[in-house]
């Protein structure tokens, strides 16, 4: 068996943005190209981002996966730090206010922007 490990951005206890790393079994279809379980997921979306893209602040409002297929994509967490996702990467964007909050721009969520002179092409696929 094989495993694949991706990123989820998750909001922590303290109700911060985090990073966390997670295995994932390939326990099945063949040896030569070994699969996970099947996912559920509630449909997709693609987006282009031009160069010069950044946000603010913000949470992710429905958990999905991001897919980044062409560009370089920096996460940027309250804390300092980020992580950056190239074409082929991905990660679970999971980081949702907790219950009964209200966003706080100085506490809650990630940030995110274009790394480099090519435009950002991503595919989100709801959980």
């Amino acid at each position: 068996m094989t495993t694949l490990t991706f990123t989820e951005l998750y909001t922590s206890a303290d109700g911060r943005a985090s990073f966390r790393d997670h295995p994932l079994d390939l326990a099945e279809g063949t040896p030569a190209a070994r699969l996970s379980a099947l996912q559920a997921s509630g449909g997709c979306q693609f987006r282009h981002s031009p160069v010069g893209f950044a946000s603010d602040f913000h949470c992710t409002t429905t958990p999905q996966w991001l897919v980044v297929l062409q560009g370089r994509m920096e996460i940027g967490l309250r804390d300092g730090s980020a992580r950056v996702f190239g074409p082929g990467e991905c990660f679970y964007s999971n980081d949702t206010l907790p219950p009964g909050a209200r966003f706080d721009p100085a506490r809650h969520g990630h940030r995110s922007r274009l790394i480099g002179e090519e435009p950002l092409v991503t595919l989100f696929v709801r959980a």
